[in-house]
């Protein structure tokens, strides 16, 4: 599994998907600062106070190959703007999840996550040859969800008291999913959104 994915950068018109390091620490918080989005109490954004076990905790899922965390930077202006990942990575299934995914607040709804999440799918059904990548989001997330089934994700189904929250309340997750068949019209409809928003300007 460690082997199925060693390192990649992902180029698209508006963003650069790198792979997070320590030394992007500053810039992440940055980012994050845009909105307080740690105060978002169903996402995991970091801030000041657990930035550096953020960072630890991402790099040790890499290392032992269950994750991959990117950073997601401005092309035009090479700041850092967000974060995503692959998650559950099962190279044995050829499966796994993108998740972990936050934007700085200027940055929501202009048509960046739509190029992150084309990038990502590409990536893993054309390169890894997935037979299908899930998607999860908190029940309570009414924004992600909404955002999910518009990348034309099919929802599968929900874990209830599938998580404890830091508070320890129960939290349900939403999953959805794009299988091998579905992906050649998901990305069409992506690439479709992509250019009409590129039209826009």
């Amino acid at each position: 599994m460690k082997n199925w994915l060693k390192t990649i950068e992902l180029e698209g018109q508006k963003v650069k998907l790198v792979p997070l390091q320590k030394s992007h620490k500053a810039g992440l918080l940055k980012a994050a600062a845009d909105g307080k989005l740690w105060e978002l109490w169903f996402t995991s954004v970091p801030s000041s106070s657990n930035i550096d076990k953020y960072i630890e905790h991402a790099l040790n899922q890499k290392q032992n190959g269950s994750e991959f965390p990117f950073v997601v930077l401005d092309k035009n202006k090479g700041d850092i703007i967000g974060s995503t990942r692959y998650l559950n990575m099962q190279s044995e299934h050829r499966r796994l999840e993108i998740g972990s995914t936050w934007y700085a607040k200027k940055h929501q709804r202009t048509g960046v996550n739509t190029e992150c999440k084309y990038l990502l799918l590409k990536y893993a059904f054309e390169n890894l040859n997935c037979i299908a990548v899930q998607f999860m989001t908190d029940w309570h997330n009414s924004r992600s969800r909404t955002a999910i089934a518009r990348l034309g994700a099919k929802q599968d189904g929900v874990l209830r008291n599938h998580r404890l929250n830091a508070d320890g309340s129960c939290r349900d997750s939403v999953v959805f999913s794009i299988t091998e068949q579905e992906w050649a019209a998901v990305k069409k409809s992506l690439r479709y959104e992509m250019e009409k928003y590129h039209d826009e300007l």
